[in-house]
């Protein structure tokens, strides 16, 4: 059974609790009550190879349209629990992925790469899992650390099912990617080897945006996608993938791995420049570097003198063979922005998780619907009508990119402006009466 063609949201890249350093209160029904106030349509279930959450996974799941999942009737009705009714609408969607972090020599070179595999059924999990428990300890953490091949690794997918696939995760970070500074290639054909072929998609990463990306003729065969990588409900739809197809697996699918198919339309994205390793820099002495500044200290911190870590502004420019501006074949928009917490909290001139900000946001969620909504098509006057101009302004500036970001680097989020403090204070009643 599969719906008609629709344009929905798709977030493909989570974690569930069973991963280190994520919220211990993700569940199946809390990532479904966030989905649906986000507006996302499909979100993934994360770590569907860990024993216990694929156990979870398939207690509280049942087959929706081919190859996509939906809440039993109870877990269902509970996830609709609090739900304003403007979110209150439409159907969750589940796809089984999970993250598996390869790390293994090769080249002379230690590699730490992140792999994102997409799996149809059940079936196809467990077979994944039953192999991957015979290399390594699947247990001890949702995103599984293997001391195996990314090419391995890929041709182990392959065999579970002909819908499977694997596409290399945040592409650019420093750390774990296959292009990263420190322990990735310089080509998807270094990494994958004889089985690049089978590599259609790639995962751009919070640090860098399509743009970026396009500057690499040797990107030029892949389709670029965007995802959260959430470690708790509350980031889920930060980045996101946008489709115009019937809503199956096999429809997503084809949407990525067919360069005529038209029904994968975009990405939402963070502003690069917000991601935690845009920019070069040295965390411990916040020390943020443009790459230009990292060459004329040679690399080094100009504080301590260590290395700094480069970041994904730096490696693209090592790598790029086309100036910014260029798009590549398989382009498809994008929209960059920032999340509705984010412009609340910097309209009001306090942290992100105050409750003063929870409070105007759920009020927002209850006048005008979900947040993509909101951030994407709610008409500018509707929102200066019922939530005021300074919150409208900010919606729109966002929109057009008119926003300020002190980049990220080294592991530190970029820190984002939108409002002068005095545009703050002259509306400060203003919100409040909000």
């Amino acid at each position: 059974m599969t719906q008609k063609i629709m344009k929905f949201y798709a977030d493909f890249h989570i974690h569930s609790r069973f991963s280190r350093a994520t919220s211990k209160s993700l569940s199946l029904e809390t990532l479904a009550f966030w989905a649906r106030l986000k507006g996302l349509t499909v979100v993934a279930t994360g770590d569907c190879i860990h024993p216990k959450w694929l156990e979870e996974i398939k207690k509280k799941l049942e087959p929706a349209e081919e190859g996509l999942f939906k809440l039993k009737k109870e877990y269902d009705a509970a996830s609709r629990k609090d739900l304003p009714a403007s979110c209150n609408q439409g159907e969750v969607r589940f796809i089984l992925t999970s993250e598996i972090s390869n790390i293994y020599k090769k080249s002379e070179k230690v590699r730490k790469v992140h792999n994102l595999i997409f799996l149809p059924d059940f079936k196809a999990a467990e077979d994944l899992q039953q192999k991957l428990s015979a290399i390594g300890n699947i247990a001890s953490d949702g995103r599984p650390i293997l001391g195996l091949d990314s090419r391995d690794l890929l041709e182990l997918v392959l065999e579970t099912n002909h819908l499977s696939f694997l596409v290399p995760a945040h592409i650019w970070t420093p750390w774990f990617s296959i292009l990263g500074s420190k322990s990735g290639f310089d080509s998807v054909e270094e990494c994958y080897g004889d089985l690049s072929k089978h590599i259609f998609a790639l995962e751009t990463g919070l640090s860098s945006d399509p743009l970026m990306n396009w500057r690499l003729s040797r990107l030029d065969p892949y389709v670029l996608i965007s995802n959260s990588d959430a470690h708790s409900a509350e980031k889920l739809g930060r980045e996101s993938n946008i489709f115009d197809t019937e809503l199956s697996y096999p429809a997503i699918y084809k949407g990525l791995s067919d360069s005529k198919n038209k029904g994968f339309l975009g990405t939402v994205e963070f502003f690069p420049e917000e991601g935690k390793y845009h920019y070069d820099g040295h965390r411990d002495c916040k020390t943020r570097l443009h790459p230009k500044e990292t060459k004329k200290n040679k690399g080094l911190c100009p504080v301590c003198g260590k290395p700094v870590t480069v970041g994904v502004m730096a490696r693209v420019e090592e790598l790029a063979d086309f100036p910014e501006g260029r798009k590549s074949p398989r382009s498809r928009p994008y929209h960059s922005l920032v999340t509705l917490p984010q412009i609340i909290a910097d309209a009001r001139g306090v942290g992100v998780a105050s409750k003063a900000v929870d409070a105007i946001y759920k009020e927002m969620l209850s006048k005008f619907g979900n947040e993509m909504f909101i951030l994407l098509d709610a008409p500018l006057k509707d929102i200066e009508k019922k939530a005021g101009t300074l919150l409208a302004d900010g919606i729109g500036r966002v929109r057009e990119g008119k926003v300020q970001i002190a980049a990220g680097y080294d592991g530190e989020y970029g820190q984002i402006n939108i409002f002068s403090p005095q545009e703050r204070e002259t509306n400060k009643e203003q919100l409040t009466l909000f």
